[in-house]
């Protein structure tokens, strides 16, 4: 049997991934918490691999955030994802590991790339300023595989998925993903019986949104490719402007207030809209819609504030 080990299992994307690997029968799965295996470690990732030996690796684990935290812990960011990249990539290598899937994030295209962004974009100009850290941390572990691949002959490859959400994330106030913190905040809005919310931001940004479980789909499609592209997008092909995103978030939530614009708020990037014409090239295509998906979400949100495990 094959040994499949996932990295950042307890968060939100490697949890969806192991919920996948286990329904689809892929493997022993081989896992690991911070306490157990520090990552930004170079020894002690290799110790580990040499140790478990597993026949694929899949790069879910990263430190992430929205546009506050991005903004405000740029170093740390930057730091920890390419250590995690560097280490896990490298010391797979070493350790004969058959086969590595990298995750990264549609954030690594131009700040103004053109709409929808297709791969080849890549480089082509200047990031996104409030999340180029990141951005630039998920550039190197996409080249690194790619390079790896290039070099050594072994089938490391990417993907780059976009904005996702589902069981599991973020809920924190600052430093969550928009989905996430709209969520949470017409959720306590409700609850208090308050007149409006502000959101961040004029509303005008468009933005992409894929449920973690397509995603974990799609990430056994790829891995069960023959030849998959050196990296490739993961998204639905469609995206919603931020303001029509809270109206559709607080219908879900049973908020009836107004909703405002905060200007002096950062926007992002105006527009994050994937090309996944190469994916659905490869027989792959998302499924879930994204109103279910939110009410999916939302019931989550609710189970584990009752059970006191959201991540807050």
């Amino acid at each position: 049997m094959s040994k499949i080990f996932i990295t950042g299992h307890r968060g939100m994307v490697g949890s969806a991934l192991v919920r996948a690997a286990e329904k689809g029968d892929h493997g022993e799965i081989i896992t690991a918490t911070r306490s157990e295996l520090d990552l930004t470690s170079q020894l002690a990732v290799a110790e580990y691999l040499n140790q478990h030996r597993p026949d694929q690796v899949i790069v879910a684990a990263a430190k992430v955030g929205g546009i506050h935290a991005n903004n405000t812990y740029p170093a740390e960011f930057i730091y920890e994802n390419l250590a995690i990249a560097s280490n896990l990539i490298h010391s797979s290598h070493v350790a004969g590991v058959g086969r590595l899937l990298f995750l990264g994030s549609s954030c690594i295209y131009p700040k103004f790339a053109p709409q929808p962004m297709p791969e080849s974009c890549l480089l082509q100009s200047e990031l996104e300023p409030t999340n180029e850290a990141y951005a630039i941390a998920k550039i190197a572990g996409l080249k690194l595989a790619q390079y790896y691949r290039q070099q050594y002959g072994v089938m490391f490859h990417s993907a780059m998925p976009t904005n996702l959400y589902g069981p599991g994330d973020n809920y924190h106030p600052e430093n969550s993903h928009v989905l996430p913190a709209l969520i949470r905040r017409f959720h306590e809005a409700r609850e208090a019986g308050v007149e409006s919310v502000t959101i961040w931001g004029t509303g005008t940004p468009r933005r992409e949104f894929l449920h973690v479980d397509d995603l974990a789909s799609a990430c056994f499609h790829l891995l069960g490719h023959e030849n998959p592209p050196d990296w490739v997008n993961l998204g639905t092909g469609q995206d919603i402007a931020i303001i029509d995103l809270a109206h559709l978030v607080a219908e879900v939530v049973g908020f009836g207030g107004r909703i405002e614009t905060d200007p002096t708020k950062p926007d992002g990037t105006p527009r994050k809209l994937l090309d996944v014409s190469l994916m659905e090239s490869l027989g792959w295509k998302a499924k879930i819609d994204l109103r279910d998906g939110i009410a999916a979400a939302y019931k989550d949100f609710l189970q584990s504030m009752a059970s006191q495990s959201a991540r807050l």
